[in-house]
């Protein structure tokens, strides 16, 4: 698999990349932050989607996926999702609507990702929440087992012995 970040030069998308994947047969990109969700890394994504959404680049149409299951830690405030929605509603100027599905198997997370799919209600961006893989890949039209993201090796804080 190729990855997205050899296309951008910003900070933030080299910040992003380490857990990030590019699935091409699928037009897909999926992602998996790790560690704390919080105001910074939320304004992490806003800068890295902006670079990926340019009107040059292949990505802009690709449907994508979030796996939030191995974040760490939610500290992220509500008023800035409020402010990151209508911020990404102004910025993508896609013709097509853009598919993102967002997963969590924690419920703080997953309010979370049900927050932000109700503020894009009437966008082009169709974000919805899944705790469920299945249905997640349902949406995006994908076979289910690209969403087990098998290929990603186990963060360090989250191995087994």
């Amino acid at each position: 698999m190729n990855s997205p970040d050899d296309s951008t030069g910003s900070k933030a998308s080299r910040a992003i990349s380490k857990s990030l994947r590019y699935h091409p047969d699928h037009q897909l990109i999926a992602w998996q932050p790790q560690g704390t969700l919080d105001d910074r890394m939320l304004n992490e994504i806003a800068d890295w989607l902006v670079d990926i959404e340019r009107p040059s680049l292949p990505f802009r149409r690709f449907k994508r996926f979030i796996d939030f299951s191995q974040l760490t830690d939610v500290a992220v405030r509500t008023r800035h999702v409020f402010q990151f929605a209508r911020k990404r509603a102004a910025q993508f100027t896609g013709v097509e609507i853009v598919r993102t599905a967002l997963f969590s198997d924690d419920w703080v997370c997953h309010a979370m990702a049900c927050l932000y799919e109700s503020l894009m209600e009437d966008t082009r961006i169709d974000a919805r929440a899944f705790r469920n893989l299945a249905r997640a890949a349902e949406f995006l039209a994908i076979p289910v087992d690209v969403l087990t993201l098998k290929d990603w090796p186990t963060p360090p804080d989250r191995k087994r012995a």
